[in-house]
């Protein structure tokens, strides 16, 4: 017997051995047990998904000798024959070489007559699609109302050009692509029956190459063993199809959002070094970028479609930014991707868009200005001194909010103890960054001090403050924190920010003296008269570091 191909070999042969299509296999098998059968269905989805899979098994279940029944047997004449193509009752039609009028005038002619052997005549047509209009209307009334002994199965990728008084006569399935977890699965049990070592990376590379198609990546794997013999490594795939590990696009990013533009550059260069595609890795970086957005999200949603290595990267990039850059550095790739396509030099575009993205992430927005104003302007600190405290020693706390030492951490984080000689450091940084960036005072305030792990500045925030957490992770602020510390300890950093379910009701103040710069409210007395909103402390120091200056305005 002659060779056959994986995809081919492998083809599914029930609508249990249907891949990631469940909501598919289970409908029509209801509708076969419960003998609700419609006269036409229609298959829809992108390629090398199983439609025309789905159709084949469908006809099985129609024409099986102990059917109709949801299980075929795939031993009988009937079942063997619609395997291998020959089936005098199940016949195959390719629309886009069948697409004229004659052929549709002869299949309605044809349909008329009783089946052969089967219980039902079934016409299969794949790419329906490429049906002309006058073919599709010589169809329609034949559609609409066939003979009880025939079925129509019709399979497209572009149902967008079927015309519609066809969908309205058809049952409609929508075939998805398949998760990626789902087809490295798939790959292994190929390659144990096929007695190839399939690393684990390597087949869930293959199926990220794949893009959601089960009939590629049984072909790539066809190749590689052709290319490797017994034994697949991920190094394999990478190299035969030119592809980059995740590993290296989730270090890219991670470079870009940490606003390092050598080290982005460095890796970019490297990649075109290799032989990368460049096209390949910018659609590579901004499907990244799409996962890291679905798990900041919902990060059980990718329980199917990452492996478990890169979601615990996901996690570690989606605290260096907030939601709307990320949506931002998106938009900005994808419109250097369109350049991308017609562009001579590809990897100049890659790096201009690179640089572009990480300036993206430096610069202040409007909406951030005006949120930071806003909180100064409030106040919103309560005022946490006892009610014996005099009525300036009272305002000046509340000014200066008093940064609590944070408890222990939970468990799973297991950070160094709490030194007291980092905490005093913490609370210097603090004040430093009073005076420096006091835009970003009121999420310092909210910043818990947990301790040190290694080189790592460990800070907490309660589970209300995702948003703030996410501000303070900014490159810029984050940046900013790590030189203070370097500047207080002399050795470097790494800023660590993390949410953490329990925090105590009433921490241990550290003492931070109220600034010299700004004035302390005091109680305005009975006669005294009102100041001017010029005198605001808040309002002046705006003025200060925006270089601004307030115009009256007269009517």
């Amino acid at each position: 017997m002659s060779y056959q191909v994986f995809a081919r070999k492998y083809r599914p042969q029930t609508f249990d051995d249907l891949v990631g299509q469940e909501h598919v296999t289970r409908t029509l098998k209801n509708a076969v047990e419960q003998n609700r059968l419609a006269h036409a269905y229609l298959f829809v989805g992108p390629r090398g998904i199983g439609k025309t899979s789905t159709a084949r098994i469908l006809a099985k279940a129609l024409n099986c000798i102990h059917g109709p029944t949801p299980t075929p047997c795939g031993v009988c004449d009937s079942c063997q024959e619609i395997t291998a193509g020959n089936s005098l009752d199940v016949l195959e039609i390719d629309g886009a070489s069948n697409n004229g009028v004659e052929q549709v005038r002869e299949l309605r002619d044809n349909v008329r007559y009783a089946p052969a052997k089967g219980r039902f005549k079934i016409y299969i047509i794949d790419e329906v699609h490429m049906l002309t209009p006058q073919a599709f209307n010589a169809l329609l009334k034949t559609l609409e109302e066939p003979p009880e002994h025939v079925k129509f199965i019709f399979a497209t990728t572009e149902p967008q050009k079927v015309l519609p008084t066809i969908l309205s006569r058809c049952q409609r399935f929508d075939l998805h692509r398949i998760p990626a977890n789902l087809i490295a699965k798939h790959l292994q049990f190929i390659a144990g029956e096929e007695k190839v070592k399939l690393d684990p990376a390597a087949a869930h590379a293959i199926a990220r190459g794949a893009d959601g198609g089960l009939r590629d990546a049984e072909s790539m794997l066809d190749q590689l063993v052709a290319f490797c013999g017994g034994t697949i490594a991920e190094s394999d795939v990478l190299n035969v199809f030119g592809f980059t590990s995740e590993q290296a696009v989730a270090a890219f990013c991670e470079k870009i959002l940490r606003a390092d533009t050598s080290g982005a550059l460095n890796v970019l260069n490297e990649q075109a070094a290799a032989g990368k595609e460049m096209m390949k890795l910018m659609n590579d970086l901004i499907a990244h970028l799409r996962d890291l957005l679905v798990y900041k999200v919902k990060p059980e949603a990718l329980a199917n479609e990452a492996a478990p290595e890169l979601q615990s990267s996901l996690g570690t990039e989606a605290a260096l930014l907030e939601t709307d850059r990320l949506l931002e550095l998106i938009e900005q790739f994808a419109a250097a991707e369109g350049r991308m396509k017609w562009a001579p030099n590809k990897k100049l575009h890659f790096e201009v868009a690179v640089i572009k993205a990480i300036q993206t992430l430096s610069q202040v927005t409007l909406s951030q200005v005006i949120e930071n104003l806003s909180a100064m302007r409030a106040g919103s600190v309560p005022d946490t001194a006892p009610p014996s405290t005099p009525t300036r020693e009272r305002d000046r706390l509340s000014t200066t909010k008093a940064v609590p030492e944070a408890p222990a951490p939970p468990a799973a984080t297991k950070p160094a103890k709490v030194s007291t000689d980092f905490a005093a450091i913490w609370s210097q940084a603090v004040q430093l960054t009073y005076q420096r960036r006091p835009l970003i005072k009121t999420w310092i305030d909210l910043a818990h001090f947990l301790g040190t792990d290694g080189r790592n500045f460990l800070l907490g925030f309660a589970p209300d403050q995702k948003t703030v957490m996410e501000s303070l992770s900014r490159p810029t602020n984050r940046s900013f924190l790590e030189g203070l510390l370097k500047e207080l300890t002399g050795q470097h950093w790494t800023v660590k920010l993390s949410l953490v379910k329990e925090l105590p009701s009433a921490p241990l103040p550290l003492e931070i003296p109220a600034r010299d710069d700004i004035p302390v409210p005091i109680a305005k007395q009975p006669n005294e008269p009102a100041h001017s909103f010029k005198d605001d402390p808040l309002i002046k120091e705006a003025l200060e570091i925006f270089k601004g200056e307030i115009k009256s305005v007269t009517s």
